[in-house]
């Protein structure tokens, strides 16, 4: 989305003005972009600022923020690895080592296939089941790091499905 074709700034907008009657409209127009295109870009804020009237900067530091938010595009399975205290005292650091090592990515980052992300997460709310992992939404409790190799080739046979 590195420039903003008139179909994308149709429907941000489109976005943006579904939420005109909203007192603070920014977070849930925030979402819905991310849940459209799969990421918030610079010039989708600065789109989104003007048609909305709020800052850059403050678009900017919600999408900073917030860590469902993100600037690059994601891989197909975005792998969350809580990091929270109860999952690090389970090993969560050593779990999140191993899929970065298999995938030759770093937290943040999307393998060059665009089939992988990983992303560091401070809590998932699932300290019973430490240390969790999340993959597009799906919960993996109690992971172990011998496990790891599993899970990801799991994935790369879903491969292509959805």
């Amino acid at each position: 989305m590195a420039h903003l074709n008139d179909a994308a700034a149709a429907r941000i907008k489109e976005i943006c003005d579904s939420y005109a009657h909203e007192k603070t409209p920014l977070i849930m127009i925030l979402s819905d972009i991310q849940n459209e295109f799969g990421y918030i870009p610079v010039d989708v804020q600065e789109a989104v600022s003007d048609y909305t009237g709020i800052s850059v900067p403050e678009i900017h530091g919600v999408v900073t923020f917030y860590s469902l938010f993100s600037q690059e595009p994601k891989g197909k399975y975005v792998i969350g690895c809580c990091l929270g205290t109860a999952c690090y005292v389970k090993g969560a650091q050593k779990v999140i080592d191993q899929f970065c090592e298999i995938l030759g990515i770093q937290p943040g980052e999307t393998t060059e296939d665009g089939l992988f992300s990983i992303d560091a997460l401070r809590c998932l709310g699932a300290c019973a089941a430490a240390p969790a992992v999340t993959i597009n939404g799906k919960i993996y409790s109690r992971v172990k790091v011998n496990e790891v190799a599993g899970i990801i080739a799991e994935y790369r046979q879903k491969g292509g499905e959805a």
